[in-house]
């Protein structure tokens, strides 16, 4: 499974919601500049995950973006699916939005048998990481010394 652009935004945009979760709400501008994601491109993801039940918004000078339930109510199997539809690495093992594949026997496939494990091991973190779980990581992080980078000339 690999991200789109608008995955990984749209999961740093609840990172940061999620880490001011005790503010009324937060402007798209700040989440914007801290995240450094195009305003315009932040605006339609936060309008999907309005419509997904994610964040609410609120209107006017004072307005902004919350999250819509507590963070330890929002799963990152949740949000993905959400964006990106299937968690599986191909269509044919997808519980969800399974499609048949292009091999003679599915019920024999060995590729077929390997993507349903990464499919569930996918599935066992994303369900189990919470907007909650991120923001505690993020927050663990940010107390650790940065790495040095080694170039070489």
């Amino acid at each position: 499974m690999k991200l789109s652009l608008r995955g990984e935004y749209a999961l740093r945009a609840l990172l940061v919601l999620g880490l001011n979760h005790d503010q009324e709400v937060l402007r798209i501008q700040r989440i914007s500049e801290e995240q450094n994601i195009p305003k315009r491109f932040l605006e339609q993801i936060l309008n999907d995950l309005k419509s997904a039940g994610l964040v609410e918004s609120k209107r006017g000078v004072a307005g902004g973006y919350r999250l819509a339930r507590r963070p330890e109510q929002i799963t990152l199997a949740s949000v993905i699916r959400h964006i990106e539809g299937a968690l599986a690495p191909v269509s044919c093992v997808s519980e969800r939005f399974y499609e048949k594949c292009s091999c003679p026997d599915e019920s024999r496939c060995a590729i077929r048998s390997v993507m349903k494990e990464v499919r569930d091991a996918v599935v066992k973190i994303a369900e189990r990481v919470t907007v909650a779980e991120l923001c505690d990581r993020s927050r663990r992080l940010q107390q650790q010394p940065r790495d040095t980078l080694d170039f070489v000339i």
